[in-house]
């Protein structure tokens, strides 16, 4: 029986056929992706490339305090993850322009005492798990994802540099506009996508 010779691929093209979004940055900007991320945020490469990171989050507040985030939380090898929610660029691949959604975002600077400077950066979108049930500030967005992450009032006043009294405003603010009875309640609606403002 004849071997059947090794399938070669090249690393340009794994980085193409990744089954999660990839891009490498500079400075926040986007310096190559992959054509999941374009089809994930249903953009064409020209839109992305050469573009800041911020064309994808809902707002510019919630871009410049997640680079605070990432400065502030990067472990000692230049790693970070998080959930949050973004925003879609284009309607190419059925995908709808300005379309909010949960992504999951992990990647590393390539030198953690210059996070900014270069890096990799993965994208899974969560929408099928997880969709964007009631409309939400950029704070309430911001202090939904620490809560899904299981994360205390203190620990999310730590990471986002208010006081732990304010994060218990803006949670009580949740789980009045999803209706939930409790904290885990309020998860599991965030979760689930589920809940609506009251009318």
């Amino acid at each position: 029986m004849a071997n059947n010779p090794p399938l070669l691929i090249d690393y340009r093209t794994a980085f193409d056929l990744a089954p999660i979004g990839l891009v490498l940055s500079s400075q926040r900007t986007m310096v190559d992706c992959n054509a999941r991320m374009l089809a994930m945020f249903g953009a064409k490469r020209a839109q992305l490339i050469g573009q800041s990171f911020g064309m994808l989050y809902p707002t510019d507040e919630e871009f410049e305090r997640t680079g605070q985030r990432i400065v502030a939380s990067l472990d000692d090898s230049g790693h970070y993850a998080d959930e949050r929610i973004m925003k879609r660029v284009g309607g190419l691949g059925g995908a709808v322009a300005g379309e909010l959604f949960w992504c999951h975002v992990s990647g590393r600077a390539l030198d953690p005492a210059q996070p900014h400077a270069a890096g990799i950066w993965a994208f899974e979108d969560l929408s099928n798990r997880r969709s964007v049930g009631v409309a939400l500030t950029a704070r309430e967005r911001e202090i939904a994802a620490l809560l899904i992450e299981g994360l205390t009032s203190k620990l999310i006043g730590r990471k986002l540099g208010i006081s732990p009294r304010t994060v218990d405003v803006f949670r009580a603010r949740l789980i009045r506009k999803t209706g939930a009875s409790s904290t885990p309640d309020l998860v599991h609606k965030l979760l689930a996508g589920s809940g609506s403002e009251p009318g």
